[in-house]
Parts: C-alpha cells; structure tokens; sequence
C-alpha cells in the first residue's frame, strides 16, 4: 500500500483513485482460461487433421513427381545434375504444376479421400495436359537435353498455365 501512495503524490484524486484500483486489483488475464480453451481444442482436434491432409498431399505430389519423370521421355535429373538449366526449369514446372491443383484440392476438400479421389482426378489431368503439351512442341526432348531455354520456359507455361485452370475446376 505504501507503494500505491507513494506512485499517487502529486496526482488529482481522480487519477490517484484509478491508479490505485488498477495496482490493488488482481493482474488481468489478457486471455482467460474460459476465452482460450474453445481455442486450445480447436487446435488439438483440427492440428492432427492438418498433419494428415498435409501428409496424405505431399506423398499424392512425390507420387505425382515420381509418374512425371517414369513418363518423360528424357531424364531431367540427370540433366540437372549435367548442368543443363533448361531440365531444371522444365521440372520445375511440373512440380509446381502438380503442387498447384493439388494444394487447391486439399484446400477445399472435407476429408482425407476427398483429397485421395480429387487429387489423383487432378495428377492425372496434369500428367495427361504434360503430354499433350510435350507433344505440341516439336522435338521437345532433344530441345530440352540440349538446353533450350525458349522451349523449356514454354513448356513451364504450359503446365503453369494447365494447373491453374486444373485448380480452379476442381475449387469449382
């Protein structure tokens, strides 16, 4: 109490009063125990969700980098690890590609086999859309294997391009 007096000398009453009453009041709890706790289990019960949807998208986008490079007429890692930026672009785009319409996917999806049925729907749209685009331009893989930038950046757009509308198909 003498703290409170002595931290009032020279103040109006009317302040001295409030500083007293806030110095002599238990300390406030920004959050209380009864504000926190619909928080807290809101995290406990929704945090092992998103590890799972989280962990059931990134093997669905491995599974999906992995079936790229099976059906890829050139083998970019390969490349990459010879220097050649134009691999390293051309898959660049594809894992984006895939990332895109998938992450979309687990974005709007209710459960976990909502994200298995509408995430292979969508890796294998992609894959498809990355052939047909292959195919389009001519002599893709020598292209590529000799380090054309031009026909790699093209290709990126392609599949850049191919996600989006994947993506917003699936957000419907």
């Amino acid at each position: 109490m003498e703290l409170v007096e002595r931290q009032n000398e020279g103040r109006a009453p009317r302040e001295a009063a409030l500083l007293r009453k806030r110095l002599e009041a238990p300390p406030a709890r920004l959050h209380s125990g009864e504000k926190m706790e619909p928080v807290l289990q809101s995290f406990l019960t929704g945090f092992p969700v998103l590890l799972l949807h989280f962990a059931v998208t990134l093997a669905m986008l491995a599974l999906g980098v992995t079936v790229y490079h099976l059906i890829t007429p050139y083998h970019e890692l390969r490349l990459i690890r010879g220097g050649n930026t134009a691999a390293s672009v051309s898959i660049s785009g594809a894992i984006l590609g895939l990332a895109i319409p998938l992450a979309v996917c687990m974005a709007t999806s209710v459960s976990v086999w909502d994200i298995v049925v509408w995430g292979v729907v969508t890796l294998a749209i992609q894959l498809l859309a990355y052939r047909i685009g292959d195919a389009l331009v001519s002599n893709l893989p020598a292209r590529i294997e000799n380090g054309e930038m031009g026909a790699a950046i093209l290709v990126v757009a392609i599949k850049i391009a191919v996600a989006f509308v994947n993506a917003a198909a699936i957000a419907g």
